[in-house]
């Protein structure tokens, strides 16, 4: 591994990471919200340390990225993104605890959502940016955003790209790994600001507009207010909210595909239409099961239901509703959502529709191949077929995911927490949704949830954030040898 290069490389992050905490710092200045100094201290610390260490790595000889450095460049990447981003609410006293700051940081870059505040609104206004802001950088992926410096380090950055959207193929739109990154961020600044456009015109405060919309995009969930979205109970939002989350579910490529002027690529993309198909029927039947038992209007069924499905199966996790009181088949289909996630290549998290869609082809090539022993027969994904290797790659993060999963819900429940919140909580934290059921519900924060529970859920929005193999890869005694 090339030490000097990694630590350059996340030096330049941090650096860029302080100097990004001007804009929470203007609007602390512009409402006099009292966190000025704090949002101060916190951008002079940041970016003196990164300056530091990208100085003392000037002269270092330049050369190309192993596989290796890009694992250690994304994993610490992140990590010192979500340890500096504590310092605005430990200096502000907005969350006066390390563990408590912790999680608010990391699940914001993590673009996670859980949060262990219960009063929201009382933070000040630099603060809430700066909270929407971490979501924002996390969605894209800072390491995706400074993929674009690589250039003038004379260093190349597609084994950065490859750990930073370990999706099952990776799309590049562009010949060159730098291009591709300005492209992906170029798409991401040009729908989040269309949102921004349209909640203002609707009525929301522009503050609001820009925080909510930084949110939306990266699916991240942070709102600005204690009850999120149901606090505007406005359907022009909602609807606005539901289109937006969904375009950030699906594949940022086939938003560059449609940009170019293909009007049909997302019913051409068979990953696309199982996602869309897939909202649908889980809106019409979460729609059906909760009007009577909890909305008297199919109207009001509909669009709350519509709006969690969206919500949680792209891992936004917003709400509009107490879904926790709903009837357990609508929870048991929110849950299924969980583990599903988005599409492959969007800011959403979870497993991924494309590797479900995947296992599923696998597992009935397999049955038939029982039926028909001499058969050659191919999986295919859009007429292309599909390579063992990833195959192999997909059913290795599938045995992960779940192994994990299990392991971590039962660390929460020998904590003391009931089934339903040490799962739920679990699988909230991996797919980084943000809300589940039981004590850590869409109305309820992870306040509760015991120190070392906290720090085990950080643990797992990072493997989630990072898709498991890039920390787990990154912790194998096996990656240290030389």
């Amino acid at each position: 591994m090339h030490f000097f290069i990694i630590t350059r490389f996340v030096a330049i992050l941090i650096f860029f990471l302080g100097i990004s905490m001007g804009a929470p710092l203007l609007v602390s200045i512009i409402y006099r919200d009292g966190s000025a100094w704090a949002l101060f201290l916190s951008m002079f610390i940041t970016s003196f340390v990164g300056l530091i260490f990208l100085v003392s790595t000037k002269s270092q000889k330049k050369d190309l990225l192993s596989h290796r450095d890009g694992v250690a460049i994304v994993t610490l990447g992140w990590l010192m993104a979500g340890l500096f981003g504590t310092l605005p609410y430990l200096f502000s006293g907005s969350i006066p605890d390390f563990t408590n700051a912790c999680f608010e940081s990391i699940s914001g870059f993590t673009t996670t959502g859980s949060s262990i505040l219960s009063y929201i609104e009382n933070l000040p206004r630099g603060i809430l940016l700066w909270r929407s802001q971490t979501q924002w950088f996390g969605g894209m992926g800072i390491i995706v955003l400074s993929i674009a410096i690589l250039p003038f380090l004379g260093i190349g950055g597609m084994q950065i790209y490859k750990a930073e959207i370990p999706s099952p193929v990776v799309d590049k739109l562009k010949p060159r790994i730098s291009e591709t990154a300005k492209t992906l961020w170029k798409i991401y600044i040009l729908i989040t600001g269309f949102e921004i456009v349209l909640l203002f015109a609707g009525g929301m405060s522009f503050f609001d507009a820009v925080c909510h919309s930084f949110c939306t995009m990266p699916t991240g969930g942070f709102s600005t207010k204690n009850a999120s979205i149901a606090h505007f109970n406005t359907l022009y939002f909602q609807i606005v909210i539901i289109i937006f989350m969904l375009l950030a579910g699906i594949n940022f490529s086939l938003h560059y595909k449609l940009i170019k002027g293909d009007l049909k690529i997302f019913s051409k993309d068979s990953e696309c239409r199982v996602f869309l198909i897939l909202v649908g029927l889980f809106t019409l039947i979460v729609t059906l099961n909760i009007y009577g038992p909890v909305y008297n209007s199919p109207g009001n069924a509909f669009r709350h239901g519509a709006f969690q499905v969206s919500s949680i199966i792209t891992t936004t996790g917003f709400i509009t509703a107490d879904f926790d009181k709903w009837p357990a088949l609508s929870r048991l289909i929110l849950l299924v959502c969980m583990f599903l996630g988005a599409m492959a290549g969007s800011t959403g998290g979870g497993m991924k529709i494309m590797r479900i869609m995947l296992i599923i082809k696998h597992s009935y090539q397999q049955i038939f191949q029982i039926i028909h022993p001499h058969a050659v027969t191919t999986v295919k994904l859009d007429g292309r077929p599909v390579s063992q290797d990833i195959l192999s790659s997909i059913w290795g993060f599938f045995i992960l995911y779940l192994s994990l999963f299990i392991i971590a819900t039962l660390i929460m429940a020998a904590l003391g927490l009931d089934m339903v919140s040490a799962l739920t909580s679990v699988a909230a934290s991996i797919g980084n949704i943000g809300p589940g059921l039981g004590v850590v519900g869409p109305v309820k924060s992870y306040i509760t949830i015991p120190f070392v529970g906290k720090w085990v859920l950080i643990f797992c929005m990072l493997l989630g954030r990072l898709e498991i193999y890039t920390v787990i890869v990154f912790l194998m005694p096996a990656y240290w040898r030389k």
